[in-house]
């Protein structure tokens, strides 16, 4: 049975979607930009902003009830591929080996002008 899941810790979602989805063992979230919880975007370097797309993630899998060692899977979405080595170092530092399987897509433009987006799925042990 699918569940939405919702937390005040990270910025809430503003349009027909959830932050995340529990249906059975897994748990979707929502592509997280760098937004805080007062719905601005991070001012600051890309690894700060990194680093806060990762706390809005861990808060929405944290309620779901999991954490990144049951992540599967993920999806980076970046408008410069300049960036990816940097935002590949923080990512990294919030895994262990097995890492999960992922993907990084460069596109033109993300929502509200961010360079960022990263969504997971997780599965719950």
């Amino acid at each position: 049975m699918k569940t939405k899941i919702e937390t005040i810790d990270a910025p809430k979602a503003t349009g027909p979607f959830s932050q995340g989805v529990k249906d059975g063992k897994l748990i979707f979230t929502s592509g997280q930009v760098y937004l805080t919880k007062d719905g601005k975007l991070l001012e600051g370097t890309i690894e700060e902003q990194t680093h806060q797309v990762m706390r809005n993630l861990k808060a929405i899998l944290e309620t779901g009830g999991v954490s990144f060692g049951n992540v599967v899977k993920t999806t980076i979405y970046v408008t410069d591929m300049s960036l990816y080595g940097k935002i590949n170092a923080v990512y990294g530092s919030y895994f262990s080996d097995p890492f999960p399987a992922r993907e990084t897509v460069c596109v033109k433009e993300l929502p509200l002008g961010a360079k960022l987006e990263i969504s997971m799925v997780a599965i719950k042990a």
